[in-house]
């Protein structure tokens, strides 16, 4: 049983592995940076090396259980790379500050005022974790503003395609590549 400070398993977590299996490549090297329950991270440690991370100790005690190679950590602090795919779920609610909740799950959803607090610094990082010709996959909602990620995107040198889509226009998946 998950902690209820832990990111359970949702619709975003299934569009996402389902797209990261279809990324994988025979012997890459994964990182999952904000793991959550670590359902991501285990199916793929199936097939592929992973190491996945979180901020949240609930969350990286459950990953454990799970078998899991985990380290508590903020997003890429502490991480040596290169890797050959980097997979994220960030926080993409956009949060007022008023809003905020100090509680581990709250901390799971909240992505500042427009939602791109942790995707900007994850852009910003994921470069320096990526081996030459390597991925990454991030989940965008609508709510975040899809064109601002991929103009977040173009400005650090990757390049946008949406690689999966939930149907109704509220999340989609962007597959990034060094150029």
């Amino acid at each position: 049983m998950t902690s209820s400070q832990v990111y359970p398993v949702e619709e975003d977590t299934l569009l996402l592995l389902r797209a990261a299996q279809a990324e994988c490549r025979p012997g890459d090297r994964v990182l999952e940076i904000g793991c959550g329950s670590g359902h991501i991270s285990g199916e793929l440690s199936r097939t592929t090396e992973v190491l996945a991370t979180d901020i949240n100790p609930h969350a990286v005690r459950a990953a454990r259980k799970l078998g899991i190679e985990v380290v508590r950590a903020d997003l890429f602090d502490g991480i040596c790379g290169p890797f050959d795919l980097v997979i994220f779920n960030p926080p993409y609610l956009p949060t007022a500050l008023d809003e905020r909740i100090d509680d581990w799950l709250e901390y799971a959803l909240d992505g500042g005022p427009d939602g791109r607090l942790l995707i900007a610094r994850f852009i910003e990082g994921v470069g320096s974790m990526l081996s030459p010709g390597g991925r990454f996959l991030l989940l965008v909602s609508s709510l975040t503003g899809i064109g601002e990620v991929r103009d977040l995107m173009e400005k650090a040198g990757f390049r946008a395609e949406e690689v999966a889509g939930n149907g109704s226009n509220s999340r989609s998946l962007p597959d990034h590549d060094i150029p």
